[in-house]
């Protein structure tokens, strides 16, 4: 074992690790030690090496609280300019999600005052909402594009997605979804619209190292199985991974699709086919769960989570926090909603949004208390990881640190 110095030695803290066979991973009176911000020891505090509090440069001890890894929001749309909640008022009055799009709301709403803003201007609108989700006790964000749909409003929107990073001190994945609506000016010119994508849009803001990953919206209100098809296979030839808005509201196979492509991810998944299902679990394509616009869109269709948990299929879950259908700021109550609307227990919930969000975005050091790990944790002012889940609201996270390093969550 290394006898070099630790820069933090947390002790008399539940650990939550997401590792082995006990349930979440748990390890009682347990003991994680930081250093170059990595995890460089973890497990009971019996166990630690003799000069283990002689070996930290700073010592806690933390009374028995709760220590997860840090929280993984894996499906955001952050960025963005204005707001709809007009449209909440009209889907209150009994207007649906396409009956508002096809009348010019909807994500075309966004787009116009999105390309209307600065780039100051939207970092100065999302940065409360990101800073909304790091006093909930995430540090690792995937933000997408797509309020854009032109080349210099989705590069804006990106190098704002950066920038948050940057001044919060947390992890962002950008993920380009130009395929997300038609642009009012190509109404009449779908295919010139989905060539501008494939040819123009991606490869300059991918040569600019501003995308991460691809996405698309596969949907009977968003673009075909084979538009979307045409814009994977040049994310594949940029070698980029690949995501997808699928079977949210019918079911047009794009989980088995995105699956085909070895992509990270299909997310929403409501009218999941049993088919699909078996496309992703054969490829390890991970079922990401919105409960946020489930909720928010007052569905009635449940995802097929027993169908996932027998497959063997990994769900993660998070915000897809939207202007429109999904305002939610707390990675945790997407948990908690999870948990009530679809059924999943709260050690599936928490795996959601710790191991297998980190292996939506194609992140595996992140995600779980190991030897190794990138130090990225959340210490709870509670003391069982249920209560995660359990308490709607409220101010439940004591301290975050990202790399090692605390974070400040005011």
């Amino acid at each position: 074992m290394s006898t070099s110095p630790w820069d933090h030695l947390l002790l008399e803290a539940t650990l939550a690790t997401f590792v082995g066979d006990e349930p979440y991973g748990l390890i009682a009176d347990g003991a994680i030690a930081l250093s170059n911000g990595h995890i460089a020891w973890v497990g009971h505090r019996s166990e630690l090496p003799p000069d283990a509090v002689d070996r930290a440069a700073k010592v806690e001890r933390l009374g028995g609280a709760l220590v997860t890894p840090g929280l993984i929001d894996c499906h955001t749309h952050l960025v963005f300019g204005g707001h709809r909640a007009h449209e909440f008022d009209l889907r209150l009055n009994g207007a649906s999600y396409e009956a508002i799009a096809h009348a010019g709301g909807g994500i075309v709403s966004t787009v116009k005052a999105t390309r209307a803003a600065s780039e100051d201007e939207l970092l100065a609108q999302s940065l409360p909402r990101a800073r909304a989700l790091l006093a909930d006790g995430v540090t690792t964000l995937e933000i997408k594009s797509g309020y854009g749909l032109e080349l210099e409003s989705e590069r804006r929107m990106l190098r704002v997605a950066r920038r948050i990073g940057e001044t919060l001190g947390i992890t962002v994945r950008t993920t380009f979804l130009g395929l997300h609506a038609l642009p009012p000016e190509y109404k009449e010119r779908r295919d010139a619209y989905v060539a501008l994508v494939c040819e123009q849009m991606l490869p300059a803001l991918a040569a600019e190292g501003l995308v991460d990953a691809v996405d698309a919206f596969c949907e009977n209100i968003g673009f075909t199985h084979e538009e979307t098809r045409r814009v994977f296979d040049c994310a594949k030839a940029l070698g980029l991974p690949v995501k997808l808005h699928a079977e949210q509201l019918s079911d047009l196979d794009g989980s088995a699709l995105v699956a085909e492509y070895d992509g990270l991810s299909a997310d929403h998944l409501e009218y999941l086919s049993d088919t699909g299902i078996r496309a992703m679990a054969a490829k390890g394509t991970v079922a990401v769960l919105l409960p946020g616009a489930f909720y928010a869109l007052r569905e009635t269709k449940l995802p097929p989570i027993a169908g996932l948990r027998e497959h063997g299929t990994a769900m993660a879950i998070a915000t897809d926090c939207n202007p429109g259908t999904s305002p939610l700021l707390s990675l945790r109550m997407a948990a908690g909603m999870a948990c009530t609307l679809f059924r999943l227990t709260p050690e599936e919930a928490l795996r959601g949004i710790t191991v297998n969000a980190a292996r939506a975005l194609g992140m595996h050091d992140r995600g779980t208390l190991a030897i190794g790990q990138h130090a990225d944790l959340v210490v709870w002012r509670v003391g069982t990881p249920a209560e995660l889940c359990y308490w709607i609201g409220g101010e439940l996270v004591r301290a975050v640190y990202r790399a090692g390093r605390p974070v400040s969550i005011d």
